[in-house]
């Protein structure tokens, strides 16, 4: 009987430790189910002015943290690492390994990412994985890098915040734009990215639903014929030299939505009423939304941002 008990410990720890290599390979959905008692507690929202280190590509970019300067006010401070459609994999291997390294963060608010983190200068890290996401996840071991830069964020500082910031796709990758987003959170960013995250760090990683405010936002305007000058998606996103559409990088409307969200997460406050005619990281002028435009703007990320549990508000 002893002998049988025994066999069937042994049988039971040998198929827990297949199921939990293969959920974090990804063999098999990971629904964070041993991670969610870290988010029970909630989250201590920011009593002052935050110095928030951005990790990303273009969809980071210079303008967007610029803009959450501005919108946050005297006192908020940042800095940032960004390459061409770097993966976190790139980004933890160093400068070498990372494509437009020194184009990129040809900027005074350039630091280099693991000084930065392991300075424990930063309140909050907000990190984002590369695009096509289903091929990061594939190839690049996106749960194995979320997992490493959450930890070390962790480690060198066990007060700052960690937040991941759930972009977009391409507006011509297949299925569709608008339907897709709301399953590639479910399917992809939560699973691959956000468990892995908060399982390495041992503390909840905040979510940044961008791409969950961009889809309220473009399914209300192409709903009902517009929102002031917003008739489409489109409509936020960037044109190249020829005029042809870029499918990919926003413009300064959709910049300013970006930022509106991170300001929102971030802070845990509304951004309704906040300004709308900023300035690029250049010190240009941004193009403004029109006041009507930047008020729903405002009120969608608030609705979106504060219904959303993973924010933590």
């Amino acid at each position: 009987m002893r002998y049988l008990l025994a066999l069937l410990v042994v049988v039971a720890l040998a198929a827990l430790f297949y199921w939990r290599h293969a959920q974090r390979a990804g063999a098999v959905p990971d629904d964070g189910a041993d991670v969610q008692a870290l988010y029970q507690a909630g989250r201590a929202l920011p009593q002052g002015p935050l110095r928030v280190y951005h990790l990303g590509h273009s969809l980071v970019g210079r303008d967007m943290p610029a803009m959450l300067a501005q919108l946050a006010g005297q006192g908020h401070d940042y800095a940032l690492q960004l390459g061409w459609g770097t993966a976190l994999r790139e980004h933890f291997q160093g400068p070498d390994a990372i494509n437009g390294y020194e184009q990129e963060n040809a900027t005074p608010r350039h630091r280099e990412a693991h000084e930065a983190l392991q300075s424990g200068d930063y309140d909050a890290f907000v990190m984002t994985e590369m695009v096509r996401l289903q091929d990061a996840i594939q190839y690049k071991e996106s749960r194995l890098y979320a997992g490493k830069w959450a930890a070390e964020a962790a480690a060198a500082n066990p007060e700052a915040q960690i937040f991941l910031y759930e972009s977009w796709h391409a507006l011509d990758d297949q299925p569709d734009w608008l339907s897709r987003l709301p399953d590639d959170l479910e399917t992809m960013w939560k699973p691959a990215l956000l468990w892995p995250a908060a399982r390495a760090a041992d503390r909840p990683v905040w979510l940044i639903p961008v791409g969950q405010v961009m889809a309220r936002l473009v399914a209300e305007a192409e709903g009902k014929g517009g929102i002031a000058e917003m008739t489409s998606r489109e409509d936020l996103f960037a044109r190249n030299p020829d005029g042809s559409l870029d499918s990919i990088h926003p413009n300064d409307l959709g910049a300013y939505l970006v930022a509106l969200t991170h300001y929102a997460v971030l802070y845990g406050k509304s951004p309704v009423g906040l300004p709308h005619q900023l300035l690029r990281a250049d010190g240009n002028p941004a193009e403004a939304p029109s006041p009507e435009l930047a008020r729903r703007m405002q009120e969608l990320v608030w609705e979106v941002v504060s219904a959303e549990p993973l924010t933590g508000l």
